[in-house]
């Protein structure tokens, strides 16, 4: 997203009334749009500077959560952009539809995780034989 999209899609979010800022990444070109959620968490959309919309979902630094890209999103503009932005639901949880599970590969059975060493073992390892 260019700098002056990237405008245009914050001064018309601050105008609905959602606490929205420029974010850019220092040392590089790319803008994006930060979009405060209410519960703590905000979202970056569109500062990595691939083709599409996508955002991450952050809450103090930490990634939580993300919106995937949104497919034919590469070309749009600011009205459509703002639209997109206002509207997204960080709480839907992920594509569960038949298709998608269909794409979805069988799920392997749970490794047993390799027992940790005993103490006693260490300490027999450890112990002076003087």
């Amino acid at each position: 997203m260019d700098e002056a999209t990237a405008t245009e899609v914050v001064e018309s979010l601050r105008s609905r009334r959602i606490f929205a800022s420029l974010n850019r990444r220092a040392g590089v070109y790319n803008v994006g749009v930060r979009v405060v959620i209410p519960d703590g968490r905000e979202a970056i959309w569109d500062n990595d500077g691939a083709a599409g919309l996508e955002a991450m979902v952050l809450r103090d630094g930490v990634l939580v959560g993300f919106v995937p890209q949104i497919p034919d999103s590469d070309d749009l503009d600011a009205a459509a952009i703002t639209e997109i932005i206002a509207n997204a639901d960080y709480d839907a949880s992920p594509d569960t539809s038949a298709e998608a599970r269909s794409q979805t590969t069988t799920p392997r059975p749970p490794s047993i995780p390799a027992a940790a060493p005993s103490r006693s073992r260490w300490r027999d390892r450890l112990r002076r034989t003087d």
